[in-house]
């Protein structure tokens, strides 16, 4: 990628970036000094509010595209998706890193995050989930790190990195898989008080499968918000086979969906129109529904604003979501609602606003994609014509020249 194709940010969302970095170190200091309360609407009946359900939930699953990419090149060998496994690790290590700090922002007492290293308890699903965090946050910045020794040309040290890829791809997935599924198995210790239209034995199962979903959306997304700031290329023909896979897995998703209900019995329920219903049927139709019908159609899979617009619409039905079985899903058993505070809000914004502004900056120091090259010709060597006298074997008379047929992808 030319560096002179790069795209300065427009004036306004320079300064909104500035504006909120700004407002949000303000608050930061209010929050670590003057604690929780003052800057949040929390309380003893709702002591998770949006930065967990946000933040957290919506942020590791947001940043899943890193281990489905990488899983899909090193492991299934679909090379043709190549292109896109250093901006999907990015966005992956820069999501974690951003989940981290969040958490130290909700964490009552932040300095205490480092007792689950000393402090074991395997029956706690909050241990399993800071472990396997921990862990997939180190193997994301040991991937990251083959970048770095390129940047610095440090030849031995990418050599090793890239001899290590695999295991590690390995290692990701699998630390990925656990802490996923996890954060729907921390909801099932509260049964009675998570609405039935998200309490169910296969929320474990369903947060997985959503974060794979969603990962391949927001490579989708981040491809073209990247296109659109960097001024790079977008790898279009790539993004319509992720678009493919994108509404096989959200057909999987509806249906394991679709079925729990109905073994449940809660379809009704679903129906129902109430406020709990109202919520499931927004994100359900919002994010998995729409999508699909809308990717089924060829002339918007094949489009790059159809791609982007439907992978916009899945990931705000994930976001809902998550919201729901986080925050909406209490509300009828507590008795009461929770609205963030604009601290809360504003703080939020603040860690969205820095991984875009990270993103950008590592894309532009990094060999974050790969450097666009001047097509060349291959020599053509003329080779005399043979007499129409001379004899040919059997090959050469039946050889006929055909184009690549798999060259084209649809």
């Amino acid at each position: 990628m030319s560096h002179a194709t790069q795209r300065a940010p427009l004036p306004f969302w320079r300064g909104m970036f500035y504006l909120l970095l700004a407002t949000g170190l303000v608050l930061t200091v209010i929050r670590f000094t003057q604690g929780l309360g003052s800057v949040t609407n929390l309380s003893d009946r709702y002591p998770w509010g949006l930065w967990v359900g946000f933040d957290l939930l919506c942020g590791v699953g947001l940043a899943a595209g890193g281990f489905v990419i990488t899983a899909v090149v090193y492991i299934f060998h679909i090379e043709r998706l190549r292109p896109i496994v250093r901006p999907a690790i990015v966005t992956a290590f820069l999501g974690y890193l951003l989940v981290c700090v969040a958490l130290l922002f909700d964490i009552g007492r932040p300095w205490n995050i480092w007792h689950p290293l000393i402090l074991h308890n395997p029956h706690s699903v909050m241990f399993e989930v800071a472990w396997c965090v921990m862990l997939y946050s180190t193997v994301l910045a040991l991937e990251f790190s083959g970048m770095v020794f390129e940047k610095v040309k440090w030849k031995r040290a990418a050599k090793v990195q890239k001899f290590l890829s695999v295991p590690l791809v390995i290692a990701g997935v699998i630390l990925s898989t656990l802490h996923q599924s996890s954060l729907g198995t921390l909801y099932l210790v509260m049964p009675g008080k998570l609405h039935e239209l998200w309490y169910t034995p296969m929320l474990p199962l369903l947060f997985f499968v959503s974060a794979v979903s969603i990962g391949l959306a927001m490579v989708i997304v981040e491809s073209k918000l990247s296109a659109r700031s960097l001024g790079h290329g977008l790898e279009l023909p790539i993004l319509r086979t992720v678009g493919r896979a994108l509404a096989g897995v959200l057909g999987l998703y509806g249906f394991l969906r679709v079925y729990d209900l109905v073994d449940r019995g809660m379809l009704g329920e679903a129906f129902s129109f109430s406020y709990e219903s109202s919520l499931f049927l927004v994100e359900f139709f919002l994010g998995v529904v729409l999508p699909v019908v809308l990717l089924s159609v060829r002339r918007i899979r094949m489009s790059e604003r159809g791609l982007y617009g439907t992978s916009l619409l899945a990931v705000l039905g994930f976001i809902t979501h998550r919201l729901n079985v986080s925050l909406t899903g209490f509300e009828q058993a507590q008795g009461g609602h929770y609205i963030p505070a604009w601290p809360e809000v504003l703080i939020t914004l603040m860690f969205i606003a820095l991984g875009f502004a990270a993103f950008r900056w590592i894309a532009l120091h990094f060999p974050v994609y790969p450097e666009t090259q001047e097509p060349t010709e291959e020599p053509v060597h003329h080779v005399p014509a043979t007499p129409t006298t001379s004899v040919r074997a059997p090959w050469e008379r039946t050889h006929i020249d055909l184009p690549n047929r798999f060259s084209r992808v649809d």
